[in-house]
């Protein structure tokens, strides 16, 4: 079997590789953030309740909002348990009421 034609010289993937390490965002202040306002809001707080707050910072960092289902989906939580915890975050400051994108919908309250 013959192939002919011209073939691309090749390319330099060195160069056209895009520096991961300056996009990586560190999110252990905001985790340490997250669970000093849990704690200062309730002593008497889980580390499960705190770890599932984490838990839905981690899933919600790249869209920014979320509803009640998604933290039935990654928590696991049944809708009663998640309305209970969105109830905590709201109260202690960790989330807040987003307008504009429908009932029901919050986003982390994050000191920059």
């Amino acid at each position: 079997m013959h192939i002919s034609g011209v073939f691309e010289p090749k390319v330099d993937i060195e160069s056209m590789k895009v520096d991961i390490e300056s996009m990586k965002v560190d999110i252990g202040s905001t985790k340490v953030d997250i669970r000093n306002r849990l704690l200062s809001y309730s002593s008497t707080l889980s580390e499960k309740t705190i770890n599932h707050a984490i838990d839905l910072y981690i899933a919600c960092n790249e869209k920014g909002y979320f509803g009640r289902s998604v933290v039935e989906e990654v928590t696991g939580l049944k809708s009663s348990g998640a309305s209970k915890l969105i109830s905590i975050l709201l109260n202690s400051n960790v989330i807040e009421p987003v307008a504009g994108k429908g009932k029901g919908k919050y986003k982390f309250h994050c000191e920059e």
